[in-house]
């Protein structure tokens, strides 16, 4: 199987040293495949779906001692040259893999679409055979290619999930001039828009198939998480997700962490924490990012995509194949408080030399197994990148496949400005990028998180069980969950949510949403806590929820929150939400009982708040807002903003219109809003599921943290 390498981050930050719910449940063999339908695509391609397991890799990776254990897990292929198309001597074709995916019973597989003009601009190791005026070529003899072999009426079961041209759309953003990382290459491609343009027919042809899906690379919070950056990417993927004839409704969603290693999530270090007063931003190695792990990253950005136009249903995918960072180096806790940089050193799980390394990193490991909506706005994990692929060559090697040597994964290169000049981390003695690279899957094994086969080094004590199960939502067909986190002496690394006897779901954390289920129906759910060795707890204690009798959404009133960002600064004294409420049900709904939760970090447990309303369509006299501290914090989250009405009445169909809020603490302290929960970046109204709504105590829209 022919596959590339990883998404190297070259953006700069503000001190730049870096120059440049839904159902969710484990991704297994064991899963029931249900047919794709043709009528209308699915909001999320990975539920209630069995995904292909290439067995070319599944080979590969079970000859190697201990692969065994992993060589079930769904990798995706990488179609990085014409040739890929139709099959070389070492690899089969598109066609034979979609035949030997019927042969498993799959109905998912996932392809890496893989070989614009002047491809990967920005470094050497995957450049690729077409020469940056090959528009044409890409078209006619790549894409068109791709999308006949996809369209025959044989595969039409088959969800197919199309990842969308890693490194290229942010190479525009970051590496196409103005930059210590800029390179000649990308400013010609950005000159030249053939990106943009390849990357549009791509989604044009590929989407207009009714079972295709298009999920478009999105580098990584080392890369596109700064504020020159974020919304900057945004634009440039909704520019290239117009041209060439594609829509926005041709985009799933958007991918990130593509090859790379930035961890899932950070459990030692957020992002606002401080240090002795001074925030962990001024660390060199988080360099005033807005994000430090690619959870928070992926769902900050899904906000910035859904402000520039794509629909608000949009889904994240990340690439956990090789961000585990597991084994003996893992820290536990995070480190000393004499310093910030002491501290996230100490603490960070990433144990790169530099975020903008990126190519056979020693000391990764295998991630998070694959899996279906682990978190809000996340359609799933998945190994983009089969482990055991090279990133690219230590050394000059001839070669047919168009690809160069590149310095950043020489291990004695000193580094660029790219990655600080920093040393580069590779592996000696590695492969041609995509060939089988032996010594890196050992060492993914070895240093896998949560690690493979149940070892955990010895740890034997099982977490807390999960306390505060709730029942938050119910429709005709789903059930909503929160709980309160578990805690355990190693970490906590997710919950099995069970319905009955059955595990409905995995997740990594403290909400769920079981689907599929039938109308005006009883059910009984327990939550348990896992850690990295395996280890379970008891049962939380059992919630009952019915269904409701028909459809609707939105509990049983229609209420929905849409919400707009008044005041661009995430970094003042002040915080400005606009909010209204919609009516979208068939019966009008009191507001007397109504509460409207806007969740968000205080960065002091001490502070007191005052609030106004600055403006209201239906009058300030009618609108009472609050602070509340919640008894424990939760991701994003320590304090909500309480929204009350003194009276009224919403009709069917109305909205309350714009709702001018505004908090501040006493001692007008600052906040800082960048990982606040609710907070978007949209300036114009639109749905807002992070600001939850309430009548009689429970909740009616929206999901909580």
């Amino acid at each position: 199987m022919s596959s590339r390498r990883a998404a190297h981050p070259h953006a700069p930050g503000r001190a730049a040293v870096l120059a440049a719910a839904a159902l969710l449940g484990t991704l297994s063999l064991s899963a029931l495949p249900q047919t794709a339908s043709a009528a209308a695509k699915l909001d999320n391609p990975y539920v209630g779906a069995k995904p292909y397991v290439n067995p070319d890799w599944s080979a590969r990776a079970a000859a190697e001692p201990g692969g065994s254990a992993v060589a079930d897990q769904p990798t995706f292929v990488w179609l990085d040259r014409i040739a890929a198309i139709k099959g070389t001597s070492e690899a089969r074709g598109l066609k034979a893999h979609l035949d030997a995916a019927k042969a498993q019973g799959a109905n998912l597989v996932q392809l890496v679409i893989y070989d614009l003009p002047g491809r990967d601009c920005a470094a050497l190791a995957s450049n690729g055979e077409l020469g940056a005026d090959e528009l044409g070529r890409y078209q006619t003899d790549y894409i068109d290619p791709i999308a006949a072999v996809l369209a025959d009426p044989a595969y039409a079961s088959l969800r197919i999930v199309n990842l969308i041209e890693p490194d290229s759309l942010p190479n525009l953003v970051t590496n196409a001039g103005g930059t210590a990382g800029s390179t000649p290459q990308c400013a010609t491609m950005k000159a030249n828009g053939n990106y943009e343009k390849g990357v549009g027919y791509a989604l044009h042809k590929l989407g207009a198939l009714p079972n295709a899906y298009n999920y478009v690379d999105a580098g990584h919070h080392g890369w596109l998480g700064w504020d020159s950056n974020l919304v900057p990417s945004a634009q440039e993927f909704k520019k290239a997700a117009t041209t060439s004839g594609a829509t926005v409704n041709d985009v799933t969603g958007f991918i990130v962490n593509t090859a790379n290693y930035s961890a899932t999530r950070e459990p030692n270090v957020k992002i606002t924490d401080t240090v002795n007063g001074t925030t962990v931003r001024q660390s060199k190695w988080i360099d005033w990012n807005q994000y430090d792990d690619e959870t928070t990253f992926a769902q900050g950005l899904r906000s910035a995509l859904v402000a520039q136009g794509f629909d608000s249903g949009i889904g994240m995918l990340i690439d956990t194949s090789r961000n585990g960072w597991g084994g003996p180096a893992r820290p536990t806790a995070p480190g000393p408080t004499t310093s910030v940089d002491a501290y996230v050193d100490g603490g960070r799980i990433d144990r790169r030399i530099h975020a903008g390394n990126w190519c056979n990193q020693s000391g990764a490991g295998l991630g998070e197994r694959p899996a279906t909506a682990p978190d809000t706005g996340i359609d799933a994990y998945v190994w983009a990148k089969p482990p055991g692929e090279s990133d690219g060559a230590s050394q000059p090697l001839d070669n047919d496949e168009g690809k160069g040597f590149d310095r950043m994964c020489d291990p004695t290169y000193a580094g660029n400005g790219r990655n600080g000049n920093n040393p580069t981390g590779a592996l000696p003695d590695s492969p041609l990028a995509g060939h089988w690279f032996s010594a890196e899957f050992r060492q993914l094994l070895a240093n896998a998180y949560p690690p493979v086969g149940g070892s955990g080094g010895g740890d034997t004590q099982a977490p807390t069980a999960p306390t505060g199960l709730a029942v938050s939502a119910t429709t005709a067909d789903s059930v909503s969950l929160t709980w309160r986190a578990a805690t355990d002496n190693t970490g906590v690394t997710g919950y099995d949510v069970y319905r009955g006897s059955t595990k409905a779901g995995s997740v990594t954390g403290t909400s769920y949403t079981d689907t599929g289920l039938s109308a005006a129906t009883a059910y009984t759910y327990t939550v348990k806590a896992k850690d990295a060795a395996g280890n379970v707890s008891a049962a939380s204690a059992a919630v009952s929820a019915t269904t409701k009798a028909s459809g609707g959404g939105g509990g049983s009133t229609g209420l929905k929150a849409q919400y707009k960002n008044n005041d661009s600064s995430a970094a003042d004294n002040q915080i400005r939400p606009g909010i209204q409420l919609v009516n979208s049900g068939s019966g009008a709904v009191d507001l007397s009982k109504v509460t409207v939760r806007y969740w968000f970090t205080g960065e002091s447990a001490s502070a007191g708040y005052q609030t106004w309303c600055d403006y209201a369509q239906l009058g300030c006299s009618a609108v009472k807002t609050a602070v509340t501290a919640l008894p424990a914090a939760r991701t994003g989250a320590d304090h909500t903003l309480d929204v009350t009405f003194t009276s009224g009445s919403l009709a069917a169909g109305a909205g309350t219109g714009d709702l001018q809020l505004r908090l501040a603490k006493a001692d007008w302290s600052n906040f800082d809003e960048t990982n606040d929960y609710s907070r978007g970046t949209g300036t114009s109204y639109a749905d807002a599921p992070k600001v939850t709504v309430y009548v009689n105590g429970t909740l009616a829209w929206g999901v909580e943290p």
